[in-house]
């Protein structure tokens, strides 16, 4: 009930929605470039994860090779770590108040998926 409760404020209050727009719109870019539509699945992973962040956590994907990771070095270059920096710009803004600190904390929780997202699946927390 409270990772609910956590969601439903993170989507109106914590900027999920937003989020989610975001990686939406770079999924919706890679998948018209037909080359990067590898992007636009973690693309959407991502969209996903952040949409509905609390109790659920980021794995590595059994089966994930070398192509998973030379694509991330080149997401890393292009879009990584800008999308990783402003998650921890935006979480230690969030941090700065006590009501924020669980969105805070959430956003930090986002920004190993948005640098490394290749080879990385979406599962529920235990």
């Amino acid at each position: 009930m409270i990772r609910f409760l956590l969601n439903v404020l993170w989507l109106v209050f914590g900027g999920g929605f937003v989020l989610a727009l975001g990686y939406g719109l770079a999924a919706l870019i890679c998948f018209l470039l037909v080359v990067t539509i590898p992007f636009g699945v973690a693309s959407l992973r991502l969209a996903s994860y952040s949409l509905w962040p609390f109790g659920r956590t980021l794995v590595p994907r059994p089966g994930a090779g070398a192509p998973s990771g030379v694509a991330n070095v080149l997401w890393v270059v292009l879009a990584g770590w800008w999308l990783a920096l402003s998650h921890v710009l935006a979480g230690i803004a969030l941090c700065v108040t006590i009501v924020g600190i669980p969105f805070g904390i959430a956003n930090f929780k986002l920004v190993p998926a948005a640098f490394w997202p290749l080879g990385r699946e979406v599962v529920d927390a235990p």
